[in-house]
């Protein structure tokens, strides 16, 4: 049988027991209670933005090549072929690699004919209006041509209709690959998102916690576009070669922004 002074300690010790575990509990709960806890009762935001300057290094355009005629699919797609091969061959011959042509659309739809009629009496012998009938087609070809020499591209544009296009429209000036551009951008946003939050959590008296949440907007490049229609060889008037024009894509800035969420100590 344990003494009086065993029993004592021994409850002593049982005591330091339960309290250990007790406080080990509260520990564990207090540290789930924040882990879950709505970040928005213990947090801020601090925001950052960054931007570069960047020069368009790609300029894009389309064109198309319209032909209408008869009933003769065959030679209606041979006439839009050949005009189309000749537009090709003056975008590659200025320098365009073939990867940087894609054709868009390609089209034959039918022409009608349509008739206007009397309105048929009620109690007469007027015939029905007959139904439209086809008198031709229209085969439609456009292409999508990136040029990366933009010394070039007055020339093409001029050139391209006298060879056989019909129209050319949306010229666009962008950067062929943002991605280095966007991850400057995103550095230099995380880096004044950061500065923020240390200047705001020392206004506030407070220290900072763990990292909660990045969030990222903006980080796609501006497109500009300039919009020319031309009709030539095939089109709705016959042109005299179009003058070369001045092309300055001048300059875009890239920017990201960036939200970091703190937890708040």
């Amino acid at each position: 049988m344990p003494t009086e002074k065993g029993k004592v300690i021994l409850m002593i010790a049982g005591a330091a027991a339960l309290i250990s575990v007790s406080y080990a509990a509260v520990s564990y709960v207090g540290t789930y209670a924040r882990s879950i806890e709505p970040s928005s009762f213990r947090s801020f935001a601090a925001q950052g933005e960054g931007k570069v300057v960047a020069k368009p290094d790609v300029a894009e355009f389309s064109f198309s090549i319209i032909s209408q005629g008869g009933k003769d699919i065959g030679k209606l797609q041979q006439e839009n072929i050949e005009r189309a091969n000749r537009a090709i061959a003056l975008v590659k011959n200025s320098g365009v690699e073939g990867k940087d042509i894609k054709q868009q659309y390609y089209s034959v739809e039918p022409r009608y004919q349509y008739f206007s009629c009397p309105p048929v009496e009620r109690f007469g012998d007027s015939k029905p209006c007959p139904p439209a009938e086809i008198v031709g087609y229209t085969v439609t070809q456009s292409y999508l041509v990136k040029v990366r020499n933009f010394e070039k591209i007055g020339a093409i544009l001029s050139g391209i209709v006298d060879a056989g296009a019909n129209s050319v429209s949306q010229l666009s000036f962008t950067v062929d690959d943002p991605a280095a551009l966007e991850s400057s951008a995103r550095s230099e946003a995380i880096k004044k998102a950061q500065e923020r939050a240390k200047e705001i959590a020392a206004a506030g008296g407070f220290s900072l916690g763990r990292l909660l949440s990045i969030d990222e907007g903006g980080g796609y490049p501006p497109v500009y576009y300039a919009k020319t229609e031309a009709f030539g060889r095939g089109g709705a008037s016959d042109a005299a070669p179009m003058p070369a024009p001045s092309i300055e894509p001048g300059s875009q800035e890239i920017r990201v922004t960036v939200t970091l969420r703190y937890e708040i100590n």
